[in-house]
């Protein structure tokens, strides 16, 4: 007897390959085998013809879901079918979630299996709980597949009948979301709060005290006996002390004058208060707190986070990565506490086990945190990880081992100094008890260096001391406007507000990215104009549609669907049909909506129109000789746009660009010019039928004014040549293009190596030695997906060209100038040898060859269509 049993990826088949008995059979579907259609393309002719057909859903029908097998998948369509067509029985081990459900009933609709079929679910890849997944198979959660279904269909019928709307409204390739627009929405009122936002000023005094030999530092509280203004004491919208607080505001003069008053003055402690208090270690990992904690420590975006854990899950490392739970089961729980008692020792231990309850609304993913896989919990060195890996499976072996450790024990101490009229506070934190900060301080990648960051040590003072006053100096503040979202304070938002789910919020985020409606700016997600323009848009006429506490409770009717109390076609026909439904939103709005005024952004303090063009955000303003536009340079957000950046953009289409100077060689000008990438330097004039002039972006960071002859000259003469490779004797050159400066290793027909250079390094000094060093270091693209030199081999016996082995996103592979070939399962890369390599390249290369071979003979395509069977819904 054989079995077949189905997952979803190649690195997930070979892991759990190993722990299944001899006569299974392990395939991958590659994800999702069947879907809705993604392109006119891929929608049935029949359906074509059907005025809902683009929606790929018959909305006149109970909300019937078309699904088409795409082009990528019949190949591995057809390769499962003959799969089972050699079994005697079907095992679906996709993941345990409500996407992995889904993906098991496609697959079991798809394959139409006439063997006996089971459902098996694990949260870990490891020989137990494998074998013990084995013994407790069951059927399909078609509850589950329904909730999973509708959030899809959901989905589908957001998107497609608003997105339309955005692009006969605003502009071409925009999108909307069902969580999408809410997140965007977040972070487009967040910039309307810090616009609006009124900077306040106020002075205080810092003092620099001594008491026997030991200094330490104290702040101004109190003057006359009223409290002095913070920072929390402003207006946001005024800039003003609020009403209500009766408190002592200090400008520079009178903070100066009250520093000279004081500085010759007896000090006394008034007060010293010790209060003992204990912090208690955080629950293990949920998804949400992963992506969290790893932005904030790692700096590792919320996509390439839950990328680095599927790998992670895949290989056996951890159990599994979506989930809402905080559970540790009775072996983790165990596990842990193993870990404790040998590393830490006994008194590091908590007396109890320590069992987290989950309090995100509505938890519905795997059943337990993420945390170690296994009985024991192999530590960070034993497992052979590297780079982002070994980071994100440290991080989660110390949370989840500091949740089984003891409380830590502080003592928070705070002095009360006064001199004359004054009195100043100084604060000190002592670790009397490190406890669980031995393993892991949130916010922190080293524990032992943040146990001391965690204390401030202040002398032994008490009530009467003089201590000496060393230093007073005046300290002039501004209060700030409220900080913007990273991608941790993003998802914890959504998180709270019952958003979305956590699974799902790297691909929310990585969406509105790519979308143009959020710039990365350092770790801060700051807005576009495009963000502007279409929340305006839907907050103005379909504001229900984007208000997050009506997203909330879409997610938790999807829950009620989940657990089998409640039905999904009454709820889709009210969401789209209903009085207020989407479809009949949609009908009723689109005439009412100007398109002139959708593609309007309106900002405070900005007098002339911004408004969404073909190519991007522009100016229009009335001029004596008519209409005036400007583009605003891509780079450039809401957040920094202001009247004197205004007044420069429309200066220069009216009066014409600044003139740098005359090139000292070609005696044509130079001009410094703002377009929609930014501010470059042109040589000579553009005039009809020449071509194009000269230009070079300036370097990030350099302002238009800064910019002399001799700079400019220097540009336009990039690229420079810097120097020939040691290794192949190709040029090196450095220049600046759309992602900014680089340095590239030009080898001709064997391609182009190119490294951006980093922040301190400058594109018109760079030597190189440093060219050189920067190529030599592991290749990161755009999207953080990272390459790395494992050993150079040697070089190829045909052309003396070097062969290398790298580790990629996907695994180790070979590489020889355009060609790479990836490493057969079972070879390891430390045994890898050139003789293999060139063994693997020639491979490659012949079966590449059939490959274009067998194309261009073209085969006979099957034009019969068969029937799709849809899972019947339940009705009310």
């Amino acid at each position: 007897m054989s079995t077949l049993v189905i997952v979803e990826s190649p690195t997930k088949a070979r892991t759990i390959r190993k722990y299944l008995p001899n006569d299974y059979r392990v395939e991958a579907s590659m994800g999702h085998v069947r879907d809705l259609p993604s392109s006119a393309k891929e929608v049935p002719a029949k359906v074509k013809e059907e005025s809902w057909g683009r929606l790929g859903v018959n909305v006149e029908e109970g909300f019937k879901p078309v699904y088409v097998v795409p082009t990528d998948k019949k190949k591995v369509v057809r390769e499962l079918k003959a799969a089972l067509k050699e079994a005697d029985e079907l095992i679906l081990a996709t993941d345990e979630d409500r996407e992995g459900e889904s993906i098991s009933w496609h697959l079991k609709e798809l394959l139409n299996p006439k063997v006996p079929t089971k459902r098996m679910v694990f949260h870990e890849i490891t020989r137990e709980a494998i074998q013990e997944a084995l013994k407790h198979c069951r059927d399909v959660d078609n509850d589950l597949v329904e909730a999973q279904e509708t959030r899809r269909i959901l989905d589908r019928l957001y998107g497609y009948t608003l997105s339309p709307l955005l692009w006969k409204k605003v502009a071409r390739g925009l999108s909307a979301g069902r969580v999408q627009s809410v997140a965007v929405r977040l972070i487009v009122e967040k910039e309307r709060e810090r616009r609006a936002f009124k900077s306040g000023s106020y002075w205080d005094l810092k003092a620099t005290l001594e008491q026997k030999k030991s200094e330490f530092e104290a702040k101004l509280t109190t003057l006359g006996g009223k409290k002095l203004a913070t920072g929390s004491d402003f207006d946001p919208k005024t800039g003003k002390i609020a009403k209500g607080r009766d408190v002592v505001l200090l400008n520079e003069a009178e903070a100066n004058a009250l520093k000279d008053r004081l500085s010759d003055k007896q000090w006394t402690v008034k007060q010293v208060e010790e209060r003992p208090t204990t912090r208690k270690p955080s629950p293990p990992f949920t998804t949400s707190t992963l992506q969290q904690e790893s932005n904030r420590k790692l700096k590792i975006s919320a996509r390439d986070t839950m990328r680095t854990a599927q790998s992670l899950y895949e290989n056996g490392y951890i159990t599994y990565m979506r989930t809402d739970s905080v559970h540790l089961s009775e072996q983790a729980i165990s596990a842990a506490r193993t870990c404790v008692t040998e590393k830490y020792g006994k008194e590091y231990l908590s007396p109890k086990p320590r069992q987290y309850s989950t309090k995100s609304k509505g938890a519905q993913e795997a059943h337990e945190a993420i945390r170690p896989a296994g009985e024991t919990f192999r530590s960070p060195q034993e497992t052979g990880l590297q780079g982002r890996e070994l980071a994100l499976y440290d991080l989660i072996w110390k949370r989840t081992i500091a949740s089984q450790m003891a409380n830590a024990k502080l003592t928070q101490i705070s002095v009360q100094l006064a001199v004359e009229d004054a009195e100043f506070r100084s604060s000190g934190k002592r670790i009397d008890f490190a406890g669980f900060f031995r393993a892991y301080v949130e916010g922190s990648d080293d524990p032992e260096a943040a146990l001391e960051n965690q204390e401030v040590i202040l002398p032994d003072l008490k009530e009467g001391d003089h201590p000496n006053c060393k230093n007073l100096e005046s300290l002039g503040h501004e209060t700030q406007p409220p900080a913007r979202y990273t991608e941790a304070s993003l998802v914890k938002m959504l998180e709270s507000e019952g958003i979305g789910r956590p699974s799902t919020y790297a691909s929310i985020i990585s969406t509105i990215i790519d979308r143009g409606y959020v710039q990365m700016r350092g770790n801060a997600l700051t807005p576009t104009f495009t963000a502007f323009a279409v929340t305006s848009l839907l907050e103005q006429y379909f504001g229900e549609l984007v208000d997050p506490h009506f997203t909330a409770r879409m997610e938790k009717t999807l829950d009620h669907i989940a657990a089998g109390k409640a039905d999904s076609t009454p709820y889709l026909e009210k969401f789209y049909f209903g009085e207020k439904g989407l479809n009949t939103l949609v009908e009723e709005k689109e005439n009412e909506i100007d398109s002139s005024n959708a593609k309007a952004v309106h900002l405070d303090n900005i007098d002339v129109k911004i408004k969404i063009g073909y190519f991007g955000p522009y100016l229009e303003t009335e001029n004596g000789d008519g209409v005036v536009t400007a583009s605003i340079p891509q780079d450039l957000t809401p957040a920094d746009l202001n009247p004197e950046q205004v007044e420069v953009l429309l200066r220069q289409k009216t009066e014409g660009p600044d003139q740098v100077g005359i090139h000292p060689e070609t005696g044509d000008p130079i001009f410094i010019k703002i377009g929609r990438y930014g501010p470059y330097v042109e040589l000579g004039e553009e005039t009809e039928g020449k071509k194009k002039p000269k230009r070079c972006s300036l370097p990030k960071g350099t302002q238009p004014e800064d910019v002399t002859l001799e700079m400019a000259v220097k540009l336009l003469s990039l690229p420079r040549h810097l120097g020939e490779h040691p290794t192949t004797g190709a040029p090196i050159k450095t220049a600046i293009g759309p992602y900014g400066p680089y340095v590239v290793h030009d080898q001709g027909k064997e391609g182009k190596d190119y490294r951006s250079l980093k922040k301190e390094d400058d594109v018109l000094s760079i030597e190189l030695n440093r060219a050189l060093e920067l190529l030599s270091q592991p290749k990161k693209s755009r999207r953080g997906n990272q390459k790395e030199l494992i050993k150079e081999l040697g070089n190829h016996p045909d052309n003396e060209k070097p062969v290398k082995l790298y580790k990629g996103p996907h695994g180790p592979y070979i590489n020889h100038g355009r060609k790479n070939a990836s490493l057969p399962e079972g070879e390891s890369p430390d045994k890898m040898t050139l003789e293999r390599a060139v063994e693997l390249l020639a491979e490659k290369t012949k079966t590449s060859s059939k490959t274009t071979a067998k194309s261009k003979t073209g085969t006979k395509k099957n034009t019969g269509t068969k029937t799709k069977t849809t899972r019947k819904k339940k009705t009310e």
